[in-house]
């Protein structure tokens, strides 16, 4: 009994002596935040998140921003469903089609997103352009009577015309009329693929440039008027400014369709105003071989001077703004 006693005191001394592994200890990362251990799989949003992903109003340049127009003309409108189109960041990455002259810059980010109808100015001027497309059977007589009345003008002329008439569109840029961009073919631009309105304004400046010696940009004018929002928007990224009208003359409708010099005239008093552009043309009806607004201009003139109007280009009013 004593050696049992003896070898139970023993076992306990060596109980007592041995380290205390058997009890767990805490993991160092267990007394650490958890959010610190582990990233978090949804991290918390911050201002700064949503700038990773493109979005509709961050995607395009700083068009809409530079643009005093009102949203729905903006740059940063959402292209017309009326055709397949690139969006608005494609569209200005492509380069313009033409090299503006050094003022057009700044003039197209002053007018972008407008298809100007009218001017606001508070001098008592008036506008007078032609379009030129068809054929040039009023252009001399045109000519004749601006010099006769020392009375500027603006025209607006294809690609496709100034290639049928030369001669023509010389004589109208040595008179010292600006001559603008009016598409090469005419198409509509609301139906016109974006990569082809380009192409027509490229060839176009190149004929009219090749004949005037002068860039026509960026005096621009939409065949038809025909346009949307995301077209001008097109026009205005390859250099031009749109150019409409607040009258026309309608002597494009020809006498066969009721419309005479005096009905001209009459139409261009109804929409009479500082500022204002009259819409004419240089061809003669199809149909009827009228020239109306050659043989309603003497008394256009006339009509606007009695009523104590002068007459501007369509650079001047751009200038002015």
């Amino acid at each position: 009994m004593h050696l049992s006693a003896v070898l139970i005191t023993g076992l306990a001394l060596l109980a007592s002596c041995a380290p205390p592994a058997a009890e767990p200890q805490p993991s160092p990362t267990l007394s650490t935040s958890p959010t610190a251990a582990l990233p978090s799989p949804t991290p918390t949003p911050s201002p700064g998140t949503p700038s990773a992903l493109p979005s509709p109003s961050t995607s395009s340049p700083t068009a809409t921003a530079t643009s005093a127009t009102p949203p729905a003309d903006s740059p940063g409108a959402e292209p017309t469903p009326s055709r397949t189109a690139p969006s608005p960041s494609a569209t200005r990455s492509t380069p313009a089609a033409t090299t503006p002259p050094p003022s057009a810059p700044g003039l197209v980010e002053r007018w972008r997103g407008q298809d100007i109808e009218a001017f606001d100015t508070e001098r008592r001027v008036v506008a007078l352009t032609f379009d030129g497309g068809a054929d040039a059977t009023a252009v001399a007589p045109i000519l004749e009577t601006l010099a006769e009345e020392d009375v500027p003008a603006t025209f607006f002329v294809t690609g496709r015309f100034a290639r049928a008439y030369p001669e023509q569109v010389r004589a109208i840029a040595s008179a010292g009329h600006p001559v603008g961009n009016h598409s090469d073919t005419h198409p509509p631009f609301s139906s016109t693929p974006d990569v082809e309105i380009r192409a027509e304004l490229s060839r176009a400046e190149a004929s009219i440039t090749a004949l005037t010696g002068e860039p026509a940009a960026p005096l621009f004018r939409f065949p038809y008027g025909d346009r949307t929002d995301y077209d001008i928007r097109v026009v205005n990224d390859a250099g031009y400014i749109p150019i409409r009208w607040n009258v026309d003359s309608l002597g494009w409708q020809g006498t066969s369709e009721g419309i005479s010099a005096e009905v001209i005239r009459e139409r261009v008093l109804d929409g009479l105003r500082p500022g204002a552009v009259v819409l004419m043309h240089v061809g003669a009806h199809p149909q009827d071989r009228s020239t109306l607004d050659a043989d309603a201009l003497p008394g256009i003139i006339e009509d606007l001077r009695e009523r104590g109007y002068g007459f501007a280009t369509i650079p001047d009013l751009l200038a002015e703004e």
